[in-house]
């Protein structure tokens, strides 16, 4: 197992936000965690990549304790987040924004072999490269803070959010680069408001309820899964 989250619980003060999830990806899987607004999606990417600290619980990389490491040593593991919002340096160029997303990388030909697989799978950015990332449109914003993330070398990449304020097409252009990018042997955790596009996309699904676990599943299960119809399909189609 690539990624293991076992009893994990988290608080925001005195508000506990995750009770005791348990979660696993396999190496070359896409899993998407799906949940209304709340349900502590974001709360979970984040802690992965030690933004937030567990109350209590661990995360396991290949075995290796990511709760007790900071978020800079996570990243050097192999653990990279696109978070909701895109969140680019709006006053650095696109080249700048992505040598940023190397920052813990030292192999200069590995950077050089990582940008240029940047901008094959998004030629617009390399057309922009010395524009400010400020004024990218939005979908162009979401193609960088996915290069950015790529730039890490990641055995997983967090995805939180990528259809967020997008149009429809840009929104299919996006999750096809995702399988693209999975293909080349990239793990992905998604995290997508579009439960149906996210399930046609995932190999396996959770569903989180106010901080827990109520499912889990193939995602072409939770597809024709009733309860999941429901609640973020919009009744069966």
């Amino acid at each position: 197992m690539l990624l293991r989250i076992e009893n994990l619980e988290v608080k925001y003060g005195n508000v506990q936000v995750l009770h005791g999830l348990n979660l696993a990806v396999k190496r070359g899987e896409i899993v998407t965690i799906l949940g209304a607004n709340g349900a502590g999606k974001s709360t979970t990417l984040m802690t992965i990549s030690g933004l937030v600290k567990p109350f209590s619980g661990g995360i396991f990389l290949e075995d290796k304790p990511l709760h007790k490491l900071e978020a800079h040593q996570i990243v050097k593991l192999g653990l990279a987040q696109v978070p909701e919002g895109r969140r680019v340096f709006g006053t650095l160029s696109v080249h700048e924004n992505l040598r940023l997303g190397a920052f813990t990388a030292t192999d200069l030909a590995l950077i050089q072999k990582n940008l240029d697989w940047v901008y094959e799978m998004f030629p617009i950015l390399r057309k922009r490269r010395s524009q400010l990332a400020g004024t990218l449109s939005g979908g162009e914003q979401q193609m960088l803070a996915i290069g950015r993330g790529l730039m890490a070398s990641p055995k997983i990449l967090l995805l939180d959010e990528p259809s967020l304020g997008l149009a429809p097409i840009l929104v299919k252009s996006i999750f096809a680069t995702v399988r693209e990018i999975n293909k080349s042997g990239v793990t992905i955790v998604l995290v997508e408001q579009n439960a149906r596009l996210a399930l046609k996309l995932a190999d396996r699904g959770y569903v989180l309820e106010l901080g827990k676990i109520v499912l889990e599943d193939e995602a072409k299960a939770l597809l024709t899964n009733q309860e999941v119809q429901n609640a973020y399909l919009g009744g069966a189609r």
